[in-house]
């Protein structure tokens, strides 16, 4: 692919994505065919942010897992209300990078 796509594409998402991933991402993306253009700009990634403010909001309740994509994980939050708030205070500071995990893992499987 060509490097000012590539290029476009690290500026405007490089947040969704933990730092130390970022120069997978751009060998990743370099390495595509022009074809695979339009997969790599309509992919939809959660934001950390949004993500930070569900788990302070509502973290008891796993609305920051559900919205992450960890169904099971959010149930169970739901059910134990937070882990008896222990596992909530926890996620206000893991949540963020959780959530950056979880779009690599989109990244990843979009392409293969």
């Amino acid at each position: 692919m060509e490097s000012n796509k590539v290029d476009m594409f690290m500026i405007a998402n490089s947040k969704y994505f933990e730092s130390h991933h970022l120069n997978a991402i751009r060998e990743k993306l370099l390495q595509l065919d022009d074809s695979k253009w339009p997969v790599v700009q309509t992919m939809q990634f959660k934001s950390p942010d949004t993500t930070q403010l569900l788990s302070i909001m509502g973290g008891q309740l796993g609305m920051d897992r559900f919205f992450i994509g960890d169904t099971g994980l959010g149930i169970a939050k739901l059910l134990t209300c937070g882990g008896f708030y222990i596992w909530t205070i926890i996620d206000w500071f893991s949540i963020s990078s959780a959530a950056r995990e979880k779009n690599m893992e989109t990244f990843q499987n979009s392409l293969y």
